[in-house]
C-alpha cells in the first residue's frame, strides 16, 4: 500500500511540473536591460523586472505587434514566453535606446 501511494504521489509531482521549462531574469536598471541579450529553450519565459527607482518602461516586440505595449512601473514585471526557436529584437518604446534581445535555441 505504501509504494502505491508513493507512486501515486510521484505521478502527480511529475504531471504537475513544468518539466524543463524554465525562466530566465532580466533587470532594468539605469536606462539598460541587464543582460542586454539572454539565450533560452524553446518553452521558457523571460520575466523583465523593473528595478529603477521613478522610471516606468516597456518591452515591445515589434515582431509581434505594431502597437506599443503597457508600461509597467518600479517594482513590476513583464513576462513572456517563448515556443518557437528564432531570433527576437526588443525596445522600450518610450526609451528607444534601450534595445535587447531573446534568442530561442532548441537542442
Amino acid at each position: 500500500m505504501r509504494v502505491i501511494t508513493a507512486l501515486a504521489a510521484l505521478g502527480l509531482l511529475l504531471l504537475s511540473s513544468p518539466g524543463s521549462a524554465k525562466q530566465v531574469e532580466v533587470e532594468i536598471y539605469k536606462m539598460q536591460f541587464i543582460p542586454q541579450q539572454v539565450v533560452i529553450a524553446p518553452g521558457d519565459t523571460v520575466i523583465w523586472r523593473n528595478k529603477e527607482k521613478r522610471q516606468y518602461h516597456n518591452v515591445w516586440f515589434k515582431q509581434f505587434t505594431q502597437e506599443e505595449p503597457d508600461y509597467f512601473f518600479p517594482g513590476e514585471t513583464f513576462e513572456q514566453h517563448f515556443d518557437k526557436a528564432g531570433t527576437y529584437p526588443y525596445v522600450c518604446g518610450p526609451h528607444p535606446k534601450m534595445t535587447g534581445t531573446v534568442i530561442v535555441k532548441a537542442g
